[in-house]
């Protein structure tokens, strides 16, 4: 399986993954990372912060960008160099999250692309940041 080559995207091109946020992502993500923060485990102790409910992990909705990167937008063959993130806003059980990436950068010496990165909920962005990766080229 291969995605698209270095010669293969432009400027603008996108791709978009959506995921609803459901109790079983937070406890498996929970599970795999170790992350057993009470804000996204337990309803009683989430309900006394500042959200008034559980919410996912951020990093989980960064997970979604590292799918459309990894599966689409360059797809398989893509190589992660580094990522940024902000975290704009709580997703929370039952979200739907729109995880979109959009190439703003082609640096054809080096065969990496730069990525606007987002994640929506409901069209606010709940995530952004930029991403680098590597993409493989076409053999000649």
């Amino acid at each position: 399986m291969q995605g698209l080559f270095l010669e293969e995207l432009s400027v603008g091109q996108s791709a978009d993954l959506v995921r609803t946020v459901g109790e079983a992502d937070i406890i498996a993500f929970a599970a795999v990372t170790g992350d057993n923060n009470p804000v996204h485990l337990d309803a009683e102790f989430a309900a006394t912060t500042s959200f008034g409910e559980r919410i996912a992990h951020g990093m989980l909705s960064a997970g979604y960008i590292s799918a459309v990167i990894g599966t689409t937008l360059p797809g398989p063959g893509a190589i992660y160099l580094s990522q940024s993130l902000r975290f704009k806003r709580p997703v929370k059980i039952g979200d739907e999250v729109t995880a979109r990436a959009t190439i703003t950068e082609i640096d054809e010496a080096k065969a990496r692309v730069t990525l606007a990165t987002v994640c929506l909920v409901n069209g606010k962005p709940v995530v952004e940041g930029e991403a680098l990766i590597m993409v493989p080229r076409k053999a000649v």
